[in-house]
């Protein structure tokens, strides 16, 4: 098992949270998703977060990824006040500055594997030849070189992830957000894949903020972040917390 070392990454924090606070709703229907976090991130940390349903792990997370905004509280990331960001502005940061792996892969169905892995150089109207250039060394990166003209169909459950990261990193992130990245895998599989994440965005120097249930894949994780009850419980080396 390859696991992080946070003991390498900048001291420089590239995600401040301060006094971050979630409300839903209002009046006697209001549910206080978090309250008051405080969380301090360095450049090239690996992160899993942890938590029983209802504890704050998601909503912190969207915020994290600029998928949704707090209620109270200051969110900076690299030095930009995230929370005070319009919509466009936060979508353009999350285009340049995040990448996302999901546990479902989320890959097109009816695109190849390259053409998957070009999708976000798309978005930032990179010239084609130069993209499909990106997206060949990406999927050379995860060792699936040989594989850019299969479809999502003709690939395993862990290529289709290898795809998914190598279209998380084809625009050299700041940040790494996997939600569940092995949840959909067998042991074997999520072995490869969590090492493959190591590998790669510790050579890229790229922060990686992980939520998982499992413990076996939080040890992967150079710091695990527990939540309970809208709050941080605990926040410790993987090795202690494991």
């Amino acid at each position: 098992m390859i696991t992080a070392q946070n003991a390498q990454t900048s001291s420089r924090p590239i995600i401040r949270l301060s006094s971050i606070s979630k409300i839903y709703g209002r009046g006697p229907a209001a549910f206080t998703a978090l309250r008051g976090i405080d969380l301090e991130i360095g450049q090239g940390e690996f992160v899993a977060i942890m938590g029983p349903s209802g504890s704050g792990k998601s909503t912190t997370m969207n915020i994290l990824g600029c998928l949704d905004t707090p209620t109270a509280g200051r969110y900076d990331f690299d030095g930009v006040r995230v929370e005070s960001l319009s919509r466009d502005q936060r979508a353009l940061l999350r285009r340049h500055r995040l990448g996302f792996v999901f546990q479902g892969f989320n890959l097109l169905a009816r695109t190849t594997a390259l053409e998957n892995v070009e999708l976000p150089l798309v978005y930032r109207r990179e010239p084609a030849a130069a993209r499909r250039e990106a997206a060949r060394s990406a999927l050379e990166r995860v060792g699936l070189g040989g594989w850019s003209h299969h479809m999502p169909a003709e690939l395993s459950g862990g290529q289709q992830q290898r795809v998914a990261i190598a279209r998380a990193i084809v625009t050299n992130p700041a940040v790494l957000v996997a939600d569940e990245p092995t949840g959909s895998l067998d042991t074997r599989t999520t072995d490869e894949v969590m090492n493959l994440i190591v590998d790669v965005t510790r050579t890229q120097g790229i922060t990686v903020l992980m939520v998982t249930h499992e413990s076996r894949v939080a040890a992967f994780a150079g710091r695990v972040i527990r939540f309970r009850d809208g709050r941080i419980e605990d926040d410790a080396g993987a090795q202690e917390a494991s």
